[in-house]
């Protein structure tokens, strides 16, 4: 019993022994990628295998990214809030002190 690979169960997991992939007939022309040499497949596997291994390495910087950001947002908002705080309080004393003048001055 010869049992060809499929898919998920290739044959061979070799590369270069495995059938190189053709467009199907119901697929539009120029829909698949070019059949290229067996000699420019190793470059082609290099280069997918440093993207590859570039990639986790993009999606840390940007998910370091959006964490920098959020944080940085999250600091404005408390400072923010702080200042609020402190322009209220800096009313409260200041009415306060008009009421003793006025008081001062009444007397």
């Amino acid at each position: 019993m010869s049992a060809t690979g499929t898919i998920d169960r290739p044959l061979t997991h070799d590369p270069q022994k495995q059938a190189p992939m053709t467009s199907s007939t119901s697929e539009p022309l120029g829909s698949a990628t070019p059949v290229f040499s067996p000699a420019a497949a190793h470059t082609a596997r290099q280069n997918r295998t440093r993207e590859m291994q570039l990639a986790p390495e993009a999606l840390a910087r940007a998910h370091m990214h959006e964490r920098q950001r959020e944080a940085d947002a999250e600091r404005q908002a408390v400072r923010l809030v702080a200042a609020r705080r402190m322009q209220r309080r800096a009313e409260r004393v200041s009415l306060r002190a008009r009421r003793a003048l006025a008081m001062a001055v009444m007397n």
